[in-house]
């Protein structure tokens, strides 16, 4: 049996299906609405992890089905079931005619493409079970021999292979092979009665091959093992209002959480984001560009095209500081009066599409990044971020941060624990006031939430200094 089949064949040729009934099924379901669609899955995933010296979980799935959407105005009737089947796709049928009537014609078909993004090489086939216990294995035996200050170490490989086909009313179709894989590497250090803990993911839309030679996994442990160890030393963070310093790359992920969901074109519509109806006005420093691209080879937030069909785009979402326009699905596109630009995604065939971020960045500008250090007397030095949290209608977040440095006279300090930046994104951007030259992406471990719905992301931007921005700390 061919270990990587194609779309056509997982959907019609092992289910049983002909393609032209289901067709004609979803056109008959689909007659008289704005626009929908079939959506079919057929997903493998796996995850193994290694933990405190024995492999602690072995996940493997499997799992496929269908999606039935009809769109009339902004009513929405959806259908899903787990199983592919033409009789699964007519129960589906049935339900969603219950939405009747149109409000206008009906849309037109994404756009087509011949592009592809990444390989439609399955992963999970790529190593045998034994080597990839072996791998965690090696990692967690490099990490002990490497400093006795090591207590533990959690490393894990996880990998999902994605076929997907889109089928509309009008009888378009697209279909995308989506590979992504993962790496992440933990370990916490000890010293007496103190224990702190550092690590790094890294992850793509590429073989796991790409990750897993010697040299680079070394090299994704050396770091974890820095971290911890750099938090091991740490002292206890300030509090107050100061200047903070973002490295480049990750922290980028307070840009996506802070501007990114308030820029989604639902939110928009529906005037509950901090930004509706501010696109020409300036709500970012000059020099501030940001942009949503889900066309990056490769990226882990990256689709040849959107869960609609509809080919990713860049999307320039501010320019020079000026909001040039939000991140569209078709609906919200269509009722907005504008393009689809790509950021129509769901979870899974069980989920309904809605916008969604990509790859979110901020372009880099010309600054030195040790320059723009030295510029500050006393401040944050943040580079690297856990969770957040915002609020989407006036767009206050909080953001803890996992290492950060005191920028005392303008040099780097010690370590500090117990960050949190506070602030909210609509002023945080007009507070930017330096862009370095050195944007960096992410290593390709996001995923974003949105009612409900997880999907991967990118995150990037480069070295920025921020004005003033509240930090939460354990002393004045």
């Amino acid at each position: 049996m061919n270990p990587n089949p194609s779309p056509d064949e997982l959907f019609f040729t092992r289910a049983g299906m002909d393609e032209g009934r289901v067709a004609t099924v979803v056109g008959d379901a689909l007659a008289g609405a704005d626009d929908g669609e079939l959506f079919m899955e057929h997903r493998q995933s796996e995850a193994l992890t290694f933990d405190d010296g024995r492999l602690k979980t072995a996940h493997y799935d499997v799992s496929q089905g269908v999606g039935l959407r009809r769109v009339v105005d902004e009513a929405t009737a959806y259908a899903h079931a787990s199983e592919l089947s033409e009789a699964a796709i007519g129960r589906a049928s049935a339900t969603v005619r219950a939405v009747d009537g149109r409000a206008g014609a009906a849309a037109a078909p994404p756009a087509r493409t011949n592009r592809r993004l990444y390989g439609d090489l399955n992963p999970l086939g790529e190593m045998a079970f034994d080597d990839k216990v072996g791998l965690l294995r090696r990692i967690d035996a490099y990490l002990r021999d490497k400093d006795e200050r090591v207590r533990q170490v959690t490393a894990s490989i996880s990998g999902s292979w994605q076929v997907v086909c889109i089928l509309r009313g009008d009888g378009a179709k697209a279909t995308d092979v989506r590979p992504l894989v993962r790496i992440d590497i933990a370990c916490v250090v000890g010293e007496g009665d103190r224990m702190e803990a550092g690590g790094q993911g890294r992850g793509g839309r590429m073989p796991y091959r790409d990750f897993i030679r010697t040299g680079r996994w070394r090299a994704q442990a050396d770091e974890a093992l820095r971290g911890a160890l750099v938090n091991l030393e740490s002292v206890d963070a300030p509090a107050g209002e100061m200047p903070v310093v973002l490295g480049p790359g990750w922290p980028g992920v307070l840009l996506h959480e802070a501007i990114g969901h308030g820029l989604e074109g639902d939110f928009n519509r529906k005037g509950t984001s901090a930004f509706s109806g501010l696109v020409g006005e300036r709500i970012a420093s000059p020099g501030v560009t940001v942009v949503d691209d889900g066309a990056i080879a490769d990226r882990r937030g990256s689709l040849t095209i959107d869960d609609e069909g509809t080919p990713t785009s860049s999307t320039v979402l501010i320019e020079d500081g000026v909001l040039k326009g939000y991140m569209h699905d078709r609906m919200n596109a269509r009722l907005m009066g504008h393009e689809p630009t790509g950021n129509g995604r769901r979870e899974s065939h069980a989920h309904q599409p809605m916008p969604r971020m990509t790859n979110t960045y901020m372009l880099a500008g010309d600054r030195e990044p040790g320059e723009i250090v030295a510029s500050v007397r006393k401040g944050l030095y943040a580079v690297n971020f856990g969770g957040g949290q915002v609020d989407i209608a006036n767009g206050k977040f909080v953001f803890s941060a996992s290492e950060a440095y005191l920028i005392e006279d303008g040099k780097v300090g010690p370590a500090v624990k117990g960050a949190t930046l506070i602030g909210n994104g609509p002023d945080v951007l007009t507070k930017v006031s330096a862009v370095g030259d050195d944007m960096e992406f992410d290593k390709g471990v996001g995923t974003c939430g949105k009612a409900g719905q997880g999907v991967p992301v990118g995150v990037g931007q480069p070295t920025l200094l921020i004005d003033a921005l509240t930090v939460g700390g354990t002393r004045a």
